[in-house]
C-alpha cells in the first residue's frame, strides 16, 4: 500500500477548519459578554459595516445625501460578533491554504531538484560512456593498424 496515497495533511487541514467554527462561536459568545471587547472590538467594525452597507443600498436605490442612523448597541454587538467569527473562520481557512500551498511548493521544488540531480547524473554517465567509446575506438584503430602492418604469410 502506498503511504502517500492518502493525504493526511489535507485531512488535518479540514479538521482544523471544522474546529475553527466552534472556536469562532466561543469567541463570539465571549465578545457578547465582555464590555471591553464589545465596545472596542465588536462595535466599531459593526457600525462601519452597517454604514457602508446602508450607504451602498441607498445609492443603488437612488437616494443621495440621506443620513444613516447607527445601529443600537445590542444589534451592533451582535453584528460585530458575527463579523469577528466570520473573520476568524476566514483567517484560519486562509492559513490552511497558505500552508497547503507552501507544502505543495516544497514538494514541487524537491521533485525538481531530484529531476535535476538525475539529469546531471545521466549527463555525467553519458560523458563517461562517450569517453570510453572514444578510447575503445582508438584502441580498435591501433589494433587494425598493427594487424595491417604484419606481413601476410604466403602459402
Amino acid at each position: 500500500m502506498v503511504v502517500g496515497a492518502f493525504p493526511i495533511a489535507k485531512l488535518l487541514y479540514l479538521g482544523v477548519r471544522q474546529m475553527s467554527k466552534p472556536v469562532a462561536n466561543r469567541i463570539k459568545a465571549g465578545a457578547r459578554r465582555s464590555e471591553f471587547f464589545k465596545s472596542y472590538i465588536c462595535l466599531p467594525p459593526a457600525q462601519i459595516y452597517h454604514w457602508v452597507e446602508m450607504r451602498t443600498k441607498m445609492r443603488i436605490m437612488g437616494f443621495r445625501g440621506s443620513t444613516i442612523k447607527p445601529l443600537n448597541e445590542e444589534m451592533a454587538a451582535e453584528l460585530g460578533a458575527e463579523l469577528l467569527g466570520e473573520a476568524i473562520i476566514f483567517l484560519i481557512g486562509t492559513g490552511c491554504m497558505v500552508l497547503e500551498y507552501s507544502r505543495q511548493a516544497a514538494n514541487s521544488r524537491r521533485k525538481e531538484e531530484e529531476l535535476t540531480e538525475t539529469i546531471t547524473s545521466l549527463q555525467t554517465q553519458l560523458a563517461e560512456l562517450s569517453l570510453t567509446t572514444e578510447t575503445m575506438d582508438a584502441r580498435l584503430r591501433e589494433f587494425n593498424r598493427q594487424l595491417v602492418s604484419f606481413p601476410t604469410p604466403n602459402k
